[in-house]
């Protein structure tokens, strides 16, 4: 039976009475504290029954650890024992010993242990040190939280050296900073509080969580200034009143009245982190000068605890802080795109990798989804992936076609390997939304899987190339695929689908059943999760990435296209045809900005082209205005002179629109330019990204 109310446990102060019990239950041996345990002098002990000892509700649960001794059983159970004339709980324990039964030996043994008086708990130092330092440092030593750690310190603390605890720490400590030599003005948090009568006024007056600055003329000033334990044996009501004054805090001097107090500073590799408030309550014996020494003993412990801790989260704080920096802050997309994605990284101690994944929202109603994968784990296969992120994200503004970007960066990777080897797989697909086309080029990665809105999913096939940085290899390619609306785009890294203990093969099955015929209807954040279902528990996981896109094409009635002659008067019917269009929009405010920007655009087309020009009108989140024409020759910004006649059509594209922009097609280029729709905001926060890997590092 366990112990219950205020019975003492097994390290809790407490006094122990051994007694001999012979066959017939009598007592027939008695220890030499039988006073100290239950106010009666041995001789008066023995020869009673050993039923005498319990109150009348026992003595039924008595005699049955009586008989278990007989049968060569031990019981131990919590019994009301007569003491100093009153009646007590205690835990009671029966043993039996071999032979016990000859002569005057006795048969069994019973161990009585009661809880000390409080005015004698902390009156053996043996005990408390004992109660200490043996064994606690190594129970609450293994934990590397710091609010985890502060709370088992006050454990046990309280109740084997002090009725009252708190533990109070740097600031900067809390905020996994670099601690440095703090005087008594210094910025403290309370990161943990009890006492043994669970008495609400102490959490009252010193709140979990506070920070503060104590004043001057407070024992916890003293304590920061000194860096030495402050001992106050007694505190009278005139101290405690006096520091309720200058603390501005009324009940501190309530419950600081009449008490003993020591403040251990908490040291460790000469900084000093903080301290621990002990406080004794009347009634029980005040702290001396032997209190304060054991005291600084389990302090200078609890201290090392403490800044194992503090390095810890200072240390994941740094991983965390590279991790925000390396991955993509926000994902972008059209607005008939949804995206989601999931990181999660192979290593809990330090929560970076060398996986990655984009989305970046490309003019034109485009959006670029990548994945990719550097070898290795830790810091230094996330700075290599930090690069190529870095890198591959302007090759996409820059709208470079998929392979054309993965051969830059696989010229990166091989420039990188001659410092150090590194070798990265990637996907990189580029999404249309006006055709409704994906292009994808892959170096090494795992195949993209497409599911469709019918229910019906493949592993598309890209053509094979080997990893960025791997050379001799043959040419990144690309190729196109015509996506129906609705259809779930996934990419992801190798982790996701291949561990120690199942086939790849095996993943891949498995992430074709998530994305079966019942995801068609399915949240983007349900699916999202189900990829990492089951995959929290693998210790020896790789870095997992996920990119999950549900691609459809932009509406019909937000997008018009018109085909004119490369000649002047396409300047005056483009301007027409926009006119009619923004009027069925309810866009007449960005009528005149946009015949300008189109008169511009159609302009330089008919000079610098030969061949049919095409006029495209989107309505995304902005306004987006394309020329399509048959020449490759990009054009570029440049300052015109005072006599040139030419030259300024670009500089009146730049200055008016929100953003412009060129790029080559397989039939020539296209020039672009957009404008802010009033109203709507270009560049909307995804809230699935507000930073990399939130909420992705558990299961819920």
């Amino acid at each position: 039976m366990a112990p219950r109310g205020d019975v003492p446990g097994p390290e809790s102060a407490s006094r122990t009475l051994v007694l001999g019990v012979d066959g017939a239950r009598q007592i027939v041996q008695c220890g030499h504290n039988a006073r100290a345990v239950l106010g009666r002098e041995p001789a008066e002990l023995l020869g009673r029954p050993a039923c005498d000892l319990v109150a009348e509700e026992g003595k039924a649960e008595l005699e049955s650890m009586l008989e278990a001794i007989g049968e060569g059983q031990e019981r131990r159970g919590v019994l009301p024992v007569h003491s100093r004339g009153d009646t007590v709980s205690a835990i009671v324990t029966a043993q039996p010993m071999l032979g016990g039964d000859a002569g005057t030996a006795p048969a069994g043994l019973l161990y009585v242990q009661v809880a000390l008086p409080p005015s004698e708990r902390y009156q053996d130092p043996a005990l408390m040190r004992r109660a200490l330092l043996d064994d606690p440092l190594t129970r609450f030593g293994d934990t590397l939280d710091l609010d985890q750690s502060a709370r088992k310190i006050v454990e046990v603390v309280v109740p084997h050296y002090c009725n009252a605890a708190s533990v109070l720490v740097l600031e900067s400590l809390v905020a996994a900073d670099e601690v440095h030599s703090e005087s008594g003005s210094a910025v403290m948090r309370r990161i943990a509080v009890t006492s043994d009568d669970d008495n609400p006024a102490w959490t009252s007056a010193f709140p979990v969580g506070e920070v503060l600055v104590f004043p001057e003329g407070t024992p916890y000033h003293e304590v920061m200034d000194t860096a030495r334990p402050v001992h106050r044996p007694h505190i009278d009501a005139d101290a405690a009143g006096a520091i309720g004054r200058v603390w501005r805090r009324g009940p501190a001097g309530e419950l600081l009245t009449d008490v003993s107090m020591v403040l251990l500073p908490l040291i460790a590799n000469d900084t000093l982190l903080g301290f621990i408030a002990c406080t004794r309550v009347p009634g029980f014996r005040k702290f001396d000068r032997y209190d304060v020494e054991i005291g600084m003993e389990f302090a200078a412990g609890a201290a090392i605890v403490l800044e194992n801790a503090r390095r810890y989260s200072r240390e994941r704080a740094t991983a965390l802080a590279l991790q925000r920096s390396l991955l993509p802050n926000r994902l972008s997309a059209p607005s008939s795109v949804e995206v989601r994605h999931r990181y999660l990284p192979g290593s809990k101690l330090v929560e970076v990798g060398g996986d990655w994944y984009e989305s970046i929202a490309l003019p034109g109603a485009r959006v670029a989804l990548i994945v990719g994968d550097v070898a290795g784990h830790g810091v230094r296969a996330a700075v290599t992936m930090g690069r190529l992120r870095t890198a591959l994200h302007t090759l996409a503004n820059l709208e470079l076609p998929p392979a054309d970007a993965l051969h830059v960066m696989h010229e990166l990777m091989i420039e990188l390997g001659e410092q150090e080897p590194h070798f990265a797989t990637c996907v990189y697909a580029v999404y249309d939304a006006t055709t409704g086309t994906i292009e994808i080029a892959s170096a090494g990665h795992l195949p993209p899987l497409l599911a469709g809105p019918g229910g019906d999913n493949e592993y598309l096939r890209v053509p094979p190339a080997p990893p960025l940085g791997v050379a001799g290899g043959t040419a990144i390619e690309s190729r196109e695929f015509t996506v129906e609306d609705g259809s779930l785009f996934v990419i992801y890294t190798d982790g996701l689908v291949e561990n120690r203990g199942r086939d790849i093969d095996d993943g891949l099955a498995r992430l074709r059943t998530i994305f079966g015929p019942e995801s068609v209807d399915r949240p983007m954040d349900d699916l999202a999760k189900a990829t990492l279902a089951g995959v929290y528990a693998d210790q020896h996981r790789d870095d997992i990435a996920v990119l999950i896109a549900r691609l459809r094409r932009l509406p019909e009635d937000r997008r018009a296209s018109w085909t004119l002659p490369a000649d002047p008067a396409a300047v005056r019917r483009a301007r027409g045809l926009v006119r009619t269009r923004l009027a069925e929009w309810g866009l007449e405010e960005l009528e005149y900005t946009t015949q300008l920007l189109i008169s511009e655009l159609i302009t330089n087309a008919y000079r610098y082209a030969h061949g049919p020009i095409e006029l495209r009108l989107l309505l995304e989140r902005t306004l987006v205005c394309e020329v399509l024409d048959r020449s490759a020759a990009l054009p570029r910004l440049r300052r015109a002179e005072d006599d040139d006649e030419n030259g300024r059509g670009l500089l009146v594209v730049s200055q008016l629109a929100h953003r412009w922009g060129s790029r080559r097609t397989a039939a020539g280029k296209v020039v672009w330019c957009d404008q802010v729709v009033p109203g709507v905001d270009p560049d909307p926060v995804d809230l699935d990204s507000t930073w990399p890997g939130q909420s992705h590092h558990l299961p819920g």
